[in-house]
């Protein structure tokens, strides 16, 4: 299954939304990441050809940074910078407070949304331009 068929599967609603956040990443990411769908999810990563050592969770698979997925409830957006970098934290938590009229639904990498219209676009446009591979590689290789 490709993504377009994953998108198929899914509520109009979602389908539209999770193209629309795939499409801001494809767009807004820095140079370096690829994409991959997975069956599950879409990934944006760190291949192995710029960090061979990959994910130490995984190894042999490339170092994942954001994955989109639609669940039963909600939207989620997977941000593995956003659990790595307690700054970078610091900064999504207070500009989603001043940017956002809905509450933050977030677990420690996972930003989740009840319906579409909740996505704050310019703050998650923002978000995706923050983090280079090589700092999130500088970053994990702290943490590890």
């Amino acid at each position: 299954m490709n993504f377009s068929d994953y998108l198929a599967q899914l509520p109009e609603e979602k389908a539209q939304a999770l193209e629309k956040l795939a499409e801001l990443l494809r767009q807004q990411l820095p140079t370096g990441f690829t994409e991959r769908f997975d069956g599950r999810m879409l990934h944006f990563e760190v291949p192995l050809s710029r960090y061979p050592q990959g994910y130490h969770a995984q190894p042999g698979q490339p170092l994942p940074f954001i994955s989109l997925a639609a669940q039963k409830s909600h939207l989620a957006l997977y941000h593995f910078g956003l659990y790595a970098d307690e700054e970078l934290l610091n900064w999504w938590t207070a500009a989603y407070a001043a940017g956002s009229k809905y509450k933050l639904n977030m677990g420690k990498s996972c930003i989740r949304w009840k319906k579409a219209g909740h996505i704050p676009w310019p703050l998650v446009e923002e978000l995706a331009q923050k983090m280079t591979p090589q700092a999130w590689i500088s970053i994990y290789e702290s943490k590890n």
